[in-house]
């Protein structure tokens, strides 16, 4: 279990996601943590208790070219 984490953080979560990945990007932090998939694009909210519990660790932050790729797809 994580205890602290950040605005782009890349986190590992114990559970993969159905699209088989689970590697997750930190898009929104508060009482609300709000991801998105690194497979697939696709975007989640967990409250913060229910994703500290699925979080197994942070790998690290995402880098400026990550981001800019996927926002252009969108």
């Amino acid at each position: 279990m994580i205890e602290t984490f950040a605005l782009g953080d890349v986190v590992r979560m114990k559970k993969p996601h159905a699209c088989g990945t689970d590697t997750w990007t930190v898009t929104r932090v508060g009482a609300d943590v709000k991801l998105k998939c690194h497979g697939c694009g696709r975007v989640v909210m967990l409250d913060r208790l229910a994703f500290l519990k699925a979080a197994k660790q942070i790998i690290g932050k995402e880098t400026e070219s990550c981001r800019s790729s996927s926002q252009s797809e969108s």
